[in-house]
């Protein structure tokens, strides 16, 4: 019975990170930059996960447009 509520909170965690990430990707894509420069932040984020997740909405979110130009 345990073993089965930690997959459910572990299950709960990682829907709850994939729909962060989506949202976050569609944020960037929306941004005024160059196509290139929002494929290459959408890539960084996807590949750092949680560490990416963690860093774009606290840090970078109001700055990324900035940092792209």
């Amino acid at each position: 019975m345990i073993t089965f509520i930690i997959w459910v909170v572990g299950l709960i965690i990682w829907v709850v990170g994939l729909i962060l990430t989506i949202k976050a990707c569609l944020e960037i894509w929306k941004l005024p930059v160059d196509g290139v420069k929002k494929l290459l932040a959408i890539v960084v984020l996807l590949i750092t996960s949680w560490i990416g997740l963690i860093v774009y909405y606290f840090f970078a979110k109001d700055k990324l447009a900035e940092w792209l130009k």
